[in-house]
């Protein structure tokens, strides 16, 4: 008996990806498009960036379209999940990768930054789950949440995305519950720190990151996108409310 490859072929299937249009979540685009997807690639803010992020993915399989829409406010998601139903007519993959982040110590952070990176982490997912539940009826359906290290680890500096992670893994487990009845899988992958390449990060820090990894490098957006993709695949059925690490070993326990 033969299989083929994990998301070797995802033609006729709709995507939707949250924060789509850069890092993380335009990988994972690049490669459920790749795979033949329809993907909407959803951002909040920056035209010219969107505009760029869908040109990126030109010859590609499938089809990629940007829709602007700031998925922490319940009357834009349902918008967003209204064009999808108009557009496709269903969905069948929704990636969660959109976040907020502004660095602060703990004894500092304000509560709007608290409030914000809250209301982008679990909005997508907590007032959307109805509206997911119903597009993804009668198909394999998959929501993939993107986490990271400092939901469950102390990281300087990250306090209110941390707690808004660890509030976003939590959500999964309780959504997961809910749904695993209609077939619909959620769950979550995590992360350390990512190499975007864009000099946002000291060079001697991200060498001290990389040469902690037992695998040599710190993690890519492609690297994720990959879990991602296998989680959206029809082989991972079975799996349901687990956050996956993808870190190339930097979790793991030192000897």
């Amino acid at each position: 008996m033969t299989h083929r490859p994990l998301m070797s072929d995802a033609r006729g299937r709709t995507a939707v990806v949250t924060g789509g249009t850069s890092g993380v979540g335009l990988a994972v685009a690049r490669r459920l498009r790749a795979a033949g997807a329809h993907v909407i690639l959803d951002y909040a803010h920056d035209d010219a960036a969107a505009a760029e992020a869908v040109g990126s993915l030109d010859g590609l399989p499938g089809s990629a379209v940007a829709v602007k829409a700031d998925v922490s406010d319940p009357a834009a998601l349902d918008g967003l999940l209204t064009e999808v139903r108009e557009r496709f007519g269903g969905l069948d993959f929704f990636v969660h990768s959109a976040a907020f982040f502004t660095p602060s110590p703990t004894l500092g952070t304000s509560s709007e930054a608290v409030d914000r990176s809250l209301s982008v982490a679990l909005g997508p997912l907590l007032y959307g789950a109805e509206g997911l539940s119903a597009l993804m009826a009668g198909r394999s359906g998959r929501i993939v949440a993107v986490s990271s290290l400092g939901a469950r680890r102390v990281v300087p500096g990250y306090v209110s995305a941390g707690v808004a992670k660890a509030a976003l893994e939590a959500l999964v487990r309780y959504l997961a519950t809910e749904l695993a009845g209609s077939g619909i899988t959620v769950n979550a992958v995590s992360t350390a720190k990512i190499s975007k390449g864009n000099g946002t990060a000291p060079r001697q820090m991200l060498e001290a990151l990389a040469a902690r990894t037992p695998a040599g490098r710190l993690t890519t957006p492609d690297d994720v996108a990959a879990v991602v993709a296998l989680l959206c695949s029809d082989e991972a059925a079975w799996i349901q409310g687990q956050v996956i690490t993808a870190d190339g070993g930097f979790t793991l326990p030192a000897a």
